[in-house]
Order: structure tokens, then sequence, then C-alpha cells
């Protein structure tokens, strides 16, 4: 039996919704937008996230512009799996690390 998103969950899903086909988000920006003091709160709300690929969580990266993790992993098949997906929704990365710094939203409509 799955379980209903907690409250937290729900804001976070709500706030991914948000993030236009073709952008990304930081854990940080998202954690301050739904008013989180924890990146790694984000990350374990986007592991468990039920909604996908509706609620879009491929499209949060690390701080540092590199891909971070997906579905609980940081490497392997997760990994292509999200880097395929942005992938198809033109975000593309250099290495590890984004390509185009201007695709990174921040939730005021703008790009950083």
């Amino acid at each position: 039996m799955s379980r209903s998103p907690t409250a937290f969950e729900q804001r976070v899903y709500a706030a991914l919704r948000r993030i236009p086909r073709g952008r990304v988000v930081t854990y940080k920006a998202l954690a301050l937008y739904v008013e989180c003091g924890s990146c790694r709160a984000v990350g374990q709300a986007l592991h468990r996230n039920p909604f996908a690929p509706e609620v879009p969580c491929h499209r949060v990266i690390a701080s540092d512009l590199t891909v971070g993790g997906f579905q609980g992993q940081r490497s392997g098949q997760a990994l292509e799996s999200k880097l395929r997906l942005l992938k198809a929704e033109g975000v593309r990365f250099a290495g590890r690390r984004l390509a185009e710094p201007a695709r990174v939203w921040n939730f005021h409509g703008d790009l950083f």
C-alpha cells in the first residue's frame, strides 16, 4: 500500500510543477522556495515522488550545476535516465555540469 505525500512533500511537488520544460532548479533554490533549510529533505521528497513525470523531479540539479542525483542514486542507470530526460527537453550537460547556466529557474519567472 502506498502512503499519501506529507504536507512538506506536497509543497515540494507543487513547486516542481512550476518549473518549465527546458529549465532546471537547484536543490538549494527549491528548498528556499518551500521554506526548508535542508536540501537533503528536498532530495528525499523527490526520491519519494509518486507523480513523476508529471512532477518533474528530473529538473532538479546540484548547486554547483552538476547533474546531482536521481531516484536515490548519484550514478549508473538512474542518472543516465535523468540526463536523457533533460536532453529531451533541450537541457545539455558538458560532462556532468550544466552547459547553459541560463537555464536555471528562480521561481519568479526570471532566469538567474
